[in-house]
């Protein structure tokens, strides 16, 4: 079978409501026509998710001192990174951030804290703001916490909670690579528990830590079998400090084809591009919203900077896509 055959018949089998094989995605990933790849991604995002893109702003609510050692990771206490720490934002701050979010034209609004678990007394806080911000904004309100209990699940999920965001990051096989702190299973866990308390399901992972194509592939297909509703796809922004500081950046071409391919195996979620896109991707942001990607996190992240949300919102107009 040659390219173009391929890139036809793994298109045709996902429309029809079938899942590529591994070895399929493995020949796909490596085609040389990468503007076919990218057609037939994007005609897959149609089918099941129509013309829309979703746009997710966030709030760094919690700052460092992080117990986890994730090698890529800025917030973590194990390396001396220069960013700047701070305990829980006020109540005040976050619907401010939200308020502005709200106005500047975002869908959603996720709440991110750096922890392995919050104590008991922050999630308390947690809570009490998740519930004036549904009060007070219009915004999808999504939490990102670190490990999660299923009682705690299901308080999110009273209080309005739309979506969970908590990331593999990285492959199984090349977890060992990036922390040592935790098991990979320990965020399988959470991310079942997630979809067991009837929250929706933000799963993903960040490329460019070194990882083979292979991992990429197993880390699509393994974000698969939970059945995430969105799934943000990060490019590593190797920070200082961190052990992956010296990382090589990867090439526009890789992104782009990892996008386009992931949307094979994941035709129903929310593909989101993510951290690091506008340093990577800089102008070619648009051709990954044409090669399968629905979904963009505008206005920052958190510890490095983005594009205005209502720049974004431009880009997204410019190439014809509904809002």
């Amino acid at each position: 079978m040659n390219e173009s055959d391929l890139i036809d018949s793994c298109t045709l089998k996902v429309l029809n409501g079938q899942r590529i094989s591994f070895e399929e995605a493995e020949k796909l990933i490596l085609v040389s026509d990468i503007t076919k790849l990218g057609k037939s991604s994007i005609r897959i995002t149609r089918h099941f998710n129509g013309n829309s893109i979703d746009v997710e702003s966030l709030v760094n609510a919690k700052s460092g001192n992080c117990p986890e050692d994730c090698s890529f990771c800025a917030q973590s206490s194990f390396y001396d990174t220069g960013i700047t720490k701070y305990p829980l934002l006020s109540e005040e701050i976050i619907v401010e951030k939200a308020k502005a979010a709200e106005e500047q034209g975002a869908d959603s609004f996720c709440l991110v804290c750096a922890y392995r678990a919050p104590p008991e007394k922050d999630f308390m806080r947690i809570c009490k703001i998740i519930k004036r911000l549904k009060q007070e904004v219009k915004l999808d309100i999504n939490v990102s916490l670190g490990f999660m209990t299923l009682e705690r699940a299901r308080r999110l999920k009273a209080l309005g909670v739309k979506r969970y965001n908590h990331n593999l990051e990285t492959s199984e096989s090349n977890f060992a690579k990036i922390c040592q702190t935790h098991e990979y299973f320990d965020r399988i866990k959470t991310a079942k528990i997630v979809k067991q308390a009837g929250l929706e399901l933000c799963c993903g992972g960040i490329i460019g830590m070194g990882e083979t194509t292979k991992d990429r592939l197993e880390l699509a297909f393994e974000i698969s079998a939970l059945d995430p509703d969105e799934v943000p796809i990060n490019i590593l922004v190797a920070k200082k400090g961190t052990p992956l500081s010296v990382m090589d950046y990867i090439t526009t071409e890789d992104i782009i084809r990892t996008i386009a391919v992931w949307r094979f195996i994941l035709p129903k979620a929310i593909l989101k591009l993510a951290g690091g896109r506008e340093i990577h991707l800089k102008d070619n942001g648009k051709i990954a919203l044409e090669s399968g990607a629905n979904g963009i996190i505008s206005g920052g992240y958190l510890t490095t900077d983005g594009n205005k949300p209502s720049e974004d919102i431009k880009m997204i107009t410019e190439i014809g896509k509904l809002q």
